[in-house]
């Protein structure tokens, strides 16, 4: 479900091309590693990798946002919608960090 809704909203947030690449590659390549840490069940390297890469995410999606956030004067509806879904992701992330940190923790990991 972490996965899903993150693919969905970060889909969402590159939608109108107001924020770079490097946001979609980041994003995208920390699901690959999610869905690697879905995959091997008994790995402790994926999950920590899993959350190591959402926790950087945190920091360079708030860079990302507030760097290519455009000026309200050129805001249009899908432009509001866009960076909105990425704002949403990006409020979900230590929810999801929390929730990957609690599956590090079932999994043996200290």
């Amino acid at each position: 479900a972490i996965i899903l809704v993150h693919w969905l909203l970060t889909v969402w947030g590159c939608m109108n091309f107001m924020l770079p690449l490097s946001y979609a590659w980041g994003n995208f390549s920390v699901l690959a590693v999610g869905i690697w840490a879905i995959v091997q069940r008994d790995s402790l390297d994926a999950i920590t990798m899993f959350l190591t890469g959402l926790l950087l995410t945190v920091l360079t999606d708030i860079i990302h946002i507030s760097i290519f956030y455009p000026s309200h004067d050129f805001l249009s509806d899908a432009m509001r919608f866009s960076i909105g879904m990425a704002i949403f992701s990006l409020l979900l992330k230590p929810v999801s960090c929390y929730l990957v940190y609690r599956m590090y923790r079932e999994r043996g990991g200290e």
